[in-house]
């Protein structure tokens, strides 16, 4: 008799620890594939998102698209590529990179779609006087960034992120080095990576 409760309780013991070993690795499988759904969903969102910009876009590189944008109406949308096609994967890079400002809400998260509004704001900035010290910074910025300033050509987007170089220099205390990367994450001329034009 002893035995045999002796066996049944083995039993118990060894089919408890098999349930509990399922179920958890029955729980991990369903996390990842959570995870791997949320990853493919973002990923699917950014790649409709690419296919749009890249082909409907409004940007323009001429003097009176720049000229333009103070009076366009609230909620207008500067989006697309300057020169080259957009190219996806660098797209991806650009707003993954981004994302690690995305508490300075002056910083597009997405350089190919940007509300008329912050490019506004961002234009008045193009003007601002920096101190001497402060000046350093965005000439570093000028010097080293890939396209040798805020964009390839003197568009629109050369005075807007031209603006924004200033303003974070001014307001956020962004050295050189950072207004380089931001202008980096932040080209809009195209291409597939940094150094195309």
């Amino acid at each position: 008799m002893d035995r045999n409760l002796f066996l049944i309780a083995a039993l118990i013991i060894v089919a408890g620890g098999v349930y509990f070993y399922i179920t958890n690795q029955l729980g991990k499988s369903l996390t990842n594939n959570t995870a791997y759904n949320e990853t493919g969903t973002v990923q699917t969102a950014l790649a409709a998102k690419f296919d749009y910009l890249s082909q409907n876009g409004n940007s323009s590189c001429s003097a009176s698209f720049k000229e333009s944008i103070p009076s366009l109406p609230a909620g207008t949308r500067l989006q697309g590529s300057c020169c080259s096609p957009m190219d996806f994967h660098r797209y991806t890079e650009q707003v993954e990179g981004l994302k690690k400002y995305s508490d300075i809400p002056e910083i597009p998260p997405d350089p190919y779609d940007i509300e008329a509004g912050l490019a506004k704001k961002l234009l008045g900035y193009y003007d601002v006087e920096l101190t001497p010290e402060k000046q350093k910074a965005y000439d570093y910025a000028m010097l080293n960034s890939n396209e040798k300033g805020p964009c390839c050509c003197k568009c629109w987007r050369w005075y807007v992120y031209g603006g924004l170089g200033k303003y974070l220099i001014k307001n956020h205390g962004f050295t050189g080095e950072q207004v380089t990367e931001v202008w980096n994450l932040s080209d809009g001329c195209g291409g597939d990576n940094e150094h195309t034009h």
